[in-house]
C-alpha cells in the first residue's frame, strides 16, 4: 500500500497531467501528497504557482464549493504539503529531499530532451528515479493521461510490463503488485527476444510472459500503443553512446504514448 507520494513540479503546463495523476493516486490510497518545487535562491518566491489541490478536488466533485484547505484531509483523506526546496540545480535538490524523506512513489513530468541537448540539460525525471531508487511514474511529452482532467475518473485498462534478463525483473514485479493493488487493471508481461525470463508471483507460482521478436525499443513502442501504462525496470546506462541515445527506459519515456512507471532494478 502506498503511504506517501511526491510530485515534483516546475509549474509548466506539461506538468498538469502528472499533478492530477499524483492527486488521484493519493486519493486512491488515502495517503500524504508532497508537492515539491526547487526554488533558485536568486529568484523570487513562487508559492502562488503551486498546483491547486482544492480547486481540482472541487472540479472532480470531491469537495463542496467554499471548502477550505483544512477540509482536504477531513473530506478527501489526503494530507497535502507544499514544499519549496532551495537549490540552483533542480535534479540535485529533488534527489536530496526525496532521499531524506523516502516517499513510496514519485510522479513527475519529463520534457523529453533528445540528442546533444541531453548533455546540456539531462532529464531531471530519470535522474531522480535513478538516484533515489524509488518507483517513479513519468509522463513523457507524448503521454496520454489515464485520469480525466475534468472529472477525475480513471481509465486504466491494461499495463504493459516489458522484462528482460538484465536488469533482473523479479523484484520489480513484487513492487508492481504493491503499487497497483488499489487499481483494477490487467497486466501483460512481455519479453522481446528469444528466451523469456521466468517470473514468479507472490505465491512462487510462474507468471505468464508473452514473447515477441523484433528491435527492442521499436517493438516496445508498437506494443504500448494500446496500453494505459508501461511499467519497466530502470536499467543503468551501459556506455558512452547511451549518454546521447539514452537507456531503453529513457528512449521509451521520450517516445511512448502513455505514462511509464520506472521501477529501479536494485529496489
Amino acid at each position: 500500500m502506498i503511504q506517501s507520494i511526491a510530485h515534483p513540479t516546475d509549474f509548466s503546463p506539461e506538468g498538469q497531467a502528472a499533478f492530477e495523476h499524483a492527486l488521484y493516486l493519493a486519493l486512491a490510497n488515502r495517503c500524504r501528497l508532497d508537492l515539491l518545487h526547487v526554488h533558485d535562491p536568486r529568484a523570487d518566491d513562487e508559492w502562488d504557482r503551486f498546483p491547486h489541490v482544492r480547486k481540482t478536488l472541487q472540479r472532480w466533485g470531491l469537495l463542496p464549493a467554499g471548502a477550505g484547505t483544512e477540509d482536504i484531509l477531513a473530506l478527501a483523506g489526503i494530507d497535502v504539503r507544499k514544499v519549496e526546496i532551495t537549490d540552483i540545480e533542480p535534479g540535485d535538490g529533488l534527489s536530496r529531499f526525496i532521499r531524506d524523506h523516502r516517499p513510496d512513489l514519485i510522479v513527475i513530468a519529463s520534457h523529453g530532451h533528445t540528442g546533444l541537448s541531453r548533455w546540456v540539460k539531462p532529464s531531471v525525471s530519470t535522474k531522480v528515479a535513478r538516484e533515489t531508487i524509488i518507483p517513479t511514474l513519468i509522463f513523457g511529452p507524448l503521454s496520454r493521461p489515464f485520469v480525466d482532467s475534468m472529472t477525475g475518473r480513471v481509465h486504466l485498462e491494461s499495463v504493459l510490463v516489458p522484462i528482460d534478463h538484465t536488469p533482473e525483473p523479479q523484484e520489480a514485479v513484487l513492487h508492481l503488485r504493491a503499487l497497483v493493488e488499489s487499481l483494477d487493471v490487467g497486466v501483460d508481461f512481455l519479453h522481446v527476444g528469444p528466451e523469456a525470463p521466468v517470473l514468479l508471483d507472490g505465491q512462487k507460482e510462474p507468471l505468464s510472459v508473452r514473447r515477441i521478436d523484433g528491435p527492442v525499443v521499436e517493438t516496445l513502442l508498437d506494443q504500448a500503443r494500446q496500453a494505459s501504462m508501461v511499467v519497466m525496470p530502470m536499467a543503468t546506462r551501459r556506455g558512452p553512446l547511451d549518454l546521447v541515445l539514452g537507456s531503453t527506459t529513457d528512449r521509451v519515456v521520450r517516445e511512448v504514448t502513455c505514462p511509464v512507471l520506472a521501477l529501479p532494478a536494485v529496489a
